[in-house]
């Protein structure tokens, strides 16, 4: 429960907001979804440019192009002919970045009890993304072609705000740029125009409490490795 107290309120929330991998099967209210958005809105962009687009996908909508996504994703000789339309990891990984990404994946599979050896089970909770974690709502964001740099750095602030406006509301989330291989099949599913790029989705919806993935808590560095006071 968030604390009634306004700086209590929203320290909670930002320090409670989790990738949770595992919905319940519970709608989330349109105008939830709706104010949630328009809390959302309310991000900082470079000259109030609001580079943001949003496809929320409910019901058979999700389904649709849930479906038509692990048809390529599932078929090794089609997903190969999908790629990632911009570079959201580095392409060469050093240290401390790699170390922190290998632990965050061993420690989600290890509390699913895959080993290193379990490429099946490690590919099929992968494939679980493109079903939004079973999550009653998917969200496809899109940034138009001819934005730069500084408007994806305004788009991270609206997607922050998304998350925290949800755990506000008891609700969870999972940022996903695994989205992004399967641009083009997004783009056919849901006809979107030519200048807009796929930047992530998102899954939205009620955590299961049951599921032991979701006990999963990251690690975070003490300020005193990032954070330099000079006076």
């Amino acid at each position: 429960m968030i604390s009634s107290q306004p700086q209590e309120a929203v320290d909670a929330a930002i320090t409670s907001r989790r990738s949770i991998r595992a919905f319940l099967d519970k709608p989330v209210e349109r105008d939830d979804i709706a104010r949630i958005l328009e809390v959302a809105a309310r991000a900082p962009s470079g000259t109030n440019t609001q580079p943001w687009k949003v496809y929320v996908l409910t019901g058979a909508a999700r389904t649709r192009l849930s479906d038509a996504i692990l048809a390529v994703h599932l078929d090794p000789a089609q997903s190969r002919q999908h790629t990632e339309e911009y570079a959201y990891y580095p392409r060469e990984w050093v240290s401390p970045f790699v170390d922190r990404r290998r632990k965050v994946g061993w420690d989600l599979y290890s509390l699913l009890g895959l080993t290193r050896d379990n490429k099946e089970g490690m590919a099929a909770q992968h494939a679980r993304n493109f079903r939004f974690f079973d999550a009653p709502v998917g969200l496809i964001f899109t940034i138009d072609r001819v934005m730069e740099q500084g408007s994806w750095l305004d788009y991270g602030m609206f997607l922050q705000n998304i998350m925290v406006a949800a755990r506000g509301r008891g609700l969870d989330t999972c940022p996903q740029a695994a989205f992004t291989q399967y641009h083009r099949v997004i783009a056919e599913q849901l006809s979107l125009p030519a200048n807009e790029t796929v930047v992530c989705g998102m899954a939205l919806g009620w955590a299961d409490p049951a599921r032991v993935e979701n006990t999963l808590v990251t690690e975070r560095e003490p300020i005193g490795s990032f954070v330099h006071f000079m006076e």
